[in-house]
């Protein structure tokens, strides 16, 4: 393992957007894109808008740091939210307000919340383990936490498998590398064998948790493995993904990429005979916490996607903008469209909070936030982000799929013509109104719908995986029986016994007080 690159815990400490650029430089990744080996990821045009959206976390934290940033307990240094284990409800709405604003400011995914989450699933399923199997986990997740504070790193989470065939779990699949697995073992650790599917941010961080991907069973030991590599370790080979769009970075200009400062990253991650030494090895075998881990990770995870509000806001904008451009913002239906797509934005918005706000304490401390909820906002994720969209091409009209070029449109020859006729109402140029009209068409279409879109459809479950979660949290026992109370059906109910009874949804949704005494 690497003990000296930028990603290692002896690296200097991180404090701002600047230090984290040059912290990825120099690493010697394995990296592929368009069928060639990346000398240095920092520098290439369709790389660099990813690494400037994870850069915008760090200095959020320097510009707002009771937002974005906490005082570590491991430490006593201030370190990014995303290092933080909550420990309150407070806590999570944190990181949901941190999440919206970050998308307001980078019309994108910044990448970092995949370990966030998957680092507070841990927290408490480590706990768990060691409770029931006498196991020293938690320990050594909070010493790898330690050291991840004193550098104020990037982690990734490693979770999605490439799966092979679907109806085969891990230990029958033909090709046992379809899931990532122990291949070896030695007394000092063990080598992992397998791929990861479209991770995110994967190249812009300086360390990864793999976990399993699902919920495991007998036979699948070997696929019960939780550890922390570092990037650069050796035996790591990333295949960078294309996203639509994508070579308009290396077009030169910045009108056509539509928002050419940020953008989201996603690549395959194989792992071949990768080591990971004991001490950073949190799960090994325990296949009956597998189904806990990937649970716990998820019902973080389906609400951090709250995320999409701060990029919803960023397209609402640009839809208002080009209706003003447009001369039509007057109009009533255009209003009532703005107003539509505001509605679907809070509405995700209010799920997601709203799962932080009811969050519970679990054994270890750490907090987690309403099941329920989560799951109810990342189903929202699956379908509002689409409506919202659409109502933004409704308003753009044609131009967004049919504008020239920023060329043509800096042409000596052609360029005054198309300024003539792409002009609209006075006070905006037609550059302004092309630079409106190639975000919008970047977000809904370009790079960046990967990560406000197709991310939100698949992202931490695809829809079905948040209906089936929704279905088991439901309490239909306990609402009828409420309904046959009032019916007559049964003698009135005693509601309290009722909700001791109903199990820990309902029991943790409505904290009631004491009764009084007459």
């Amino acid at each position: 393992m690497a003990t000296t690159a930028p990603g290692s815990a002896d690296a200097a400490r991180i404090r701002d957007g600047e230090d984290y650029v040059n912290s990825l430089r120099g690493r010697g990744l394995n990296i592929w894109l368009f069928g060639e080996q990346i000398e240095e990821p920092v520098d290439h045009p369709v790389i660099r808008p990813s690494i400037n959206a994870v850069a915008r976390t760090y200095d959020l934290a320097v510009e707002h740091p009771d937002l974005a940033s906490v005082v570590s307990p491991f430490t006593g240094e201030r370190v990014s939210r995303f290092l933080h284990i909550c420990t309150s409800a407070d806590d999570l709405v944190l990181q949901n307000k941190m999440q919206r604003r970050l998308g307001q400011l980078t019309g994108t995914c910044f990448q970092r919340c995949v370990g966030m989450d998957a680092f507070n699933a841990l927290y408490s399923v480590t706990w768990e383990i060691d409770d029931t199997q006498g196991t020293d986990y938690h320990q050594r997740m909070r010493d790898f936490l330690t050291d991840m504070h004193r550098g104020n790193f990037v982690v990734g989470g490693a979770m999605t498998d490439v799966k092979g065939d679907r109806s085969k779990p891990p230990h029958q699949q033909n090709d046992p590398d379809m899931f990532v697995h122990v291949s070896r073992r030695t007394k000092e650790g063990v080598y992992i064998t397998g791929a990861k599917a479209h991770q995110t941010g994967c190249i812009n961080s300086h360390w990864m948790v793999v976990m399993p991907t699902m919920r495991l069973g007998e036979g699948d030991e070997d696929y019960a493995i939780v550890g922390a590599v570092p990037v650069d370790a050796p035996g790591i080979t990333y295949i960078y993904g294309r996203q639509s769009c994508d070579t308009r970075a290396m077009e030169g200009g910045d009108i056509d990429q539509g928002n050419a400062r940020f953008g989201g990253q996603e690549a395959m991650v194989i792992f071949d005979e990768v080591f990971i030494p004991n001490h950073l090895v949190f799960m090994d075998g325990e296949t009956e916490f597998a189904a806990m881990l990937v649970q716990r990770f998820t019902t973080y995870h389906r609400r951090s996607y709250v995320c999409k509000t701060g990029v919803g806001d960023v397209l609402a904008g640009a839809a208002a903008s080009i209706a003003e451009m447009n001369g039509a913002d007057q109009a009533s239906h255009v209003k009532d469209k703005l107003v539509e797509m505001t509605h679907l934005n809070e509405t995700i918005y209010g799920t997601g909070i709203a799962a932080s706000y009811q969050g519970h304490a679990t054994r270890s401390g750490a907090w987690i936030c309403d099941d329920m909820l989560a799951n109810v906002c990342k189903h929202h994720v699956t379908k509002l982000p689409y409506e919202i969209s659409r109502l933004s091409q409704d308003l753009a009209g044609g131009l967004v799929v049919t504008l020239p070029s920023q060329k043509d449109l800096e042409h000596p020859a052609i360029g005054g013509l198309l300024k003539k006729y792409l002009s609209a109402r006075e006070g905006f140029t037609a550059e302004q109104r092309a630079r409106i009209l190639r975000l919008i068409e970047n977000m809904t279409l370009g790079r960046n719908a990967v990560g406000y879109l197709t991310e939100s459809m698949h992202g931490a479950g695809s829809p079905q995986a948040q209906r089936i979660e929704i279905g088991r949290a439901m309490q239909l026992e306990y609402k009828k029986r409420l309904a046959h109370a009032l019916a007559g059906i049964t003698d009135e109910a005693d509601t309290d016994a009722i909700l001791d009874e109903a199990g820990s949804y309902f029991s943790r949704v409505f904290k009631l007080p004491a009764k009084a005494e007459h």
